[in-house]
């Protein structure tokens, strides 16, 4: 089991994909909305990428990293912070999606029950979702809650790609440890993409690699689908 590594600088095909996420990021991000019930989701007019993790895990930070902006989506060290599914435009290719946070968060029981519910009925309808990258805090590893939701994502058949945050923190040693370990969980896992990404929002850190993936689901220039 390997993490995503750098693409060799003579594949000109690797260097492509690198440049297509490079552009496609570079293209202006704005919100669109907050939605706090399944009736407010806007129409599916571009293809969605969807970003879950457990509360704090740093969806927020590696969504401004990704796109190059500091305080596109809020951040917080507050657990549980993000309360409703928030949609951003990607210069009109793709739309991010920043669902909240699962596991332990700083609210209300009924309100967090209310945030499942929600992220559980957005998964199983949502035709316009391509790939749902689930992130882990490099530091911990898998927790039962996040295998918990990589099972609902086998159960609703969504697509989805396993990404380690906050990578800065450890040692490359204790990277490849927890990249060791999640091998034989994840070959056990329908839907999964076989190589986690290893990322940092601070340092940068796969963030060209990620973009290089998720580009790969965006619309053409000028198109829309479903």
């Amino acid at each position: 089991m390997r993490a995503l590594a750098p693409a060799a600088p003579d594949d000109p095909e690797e260097a492509d994909r690198l440049e297509a996420g490079r552009k496609l990021f570079a293209q202006p991000c704005t919100f669109v909305t907050g939605v706090a019930a399944l009736s407010q989701l806007p129409a599916m007019r571009l293809p969605e990428v969807a970003f879950a993790g457990r509360s704090n895990v740093g969806k927020s930070s590696l969504i401004n990293a990704l796109t190059g902006r500091r305080q596109l989506a809020r951040t917080s060290q507050t657990p549980g912070r993000t309360q409703q599914i928030n949609l951003f435009d990607l210069g009109g290719r793709l739309t991010l999606v920043d669902l909240p946070g699962y596991g332990y968060a700083q609210a209300p029981k009924p309100a967090v029950e209310a945030w499942q519910r929600l992220v559980r009925a957005y998964l199983r309808g949502r035709a316009s979702l391509r790939r749902t990258c689930v992130l882990i805090d490099a530091r911990h590893g898998l927790k039962d809650n996040d295998r918990a939701f990589m099972a609902m994502l086998a159960e609703t058949a969504v697509a989805f790609q396993l990404v380690l945050t906050k990578a800065d923190l450890l040692r490359r040693s204790e990277l490849d440890d927890v990249v060791g370990l999640l091998g034989s969980e994840l070959e056990r896992q329908l839907g999964a993409h076989p190589h986690p990404i290893v990322t940092s929002a601070q340092t940068g850190l796969g963030i060209d690699r990620l973009r290089a993936e998720l580009a790969a689901f965006a619309a053409a220039p000028g198109e829309t689908r479903t």
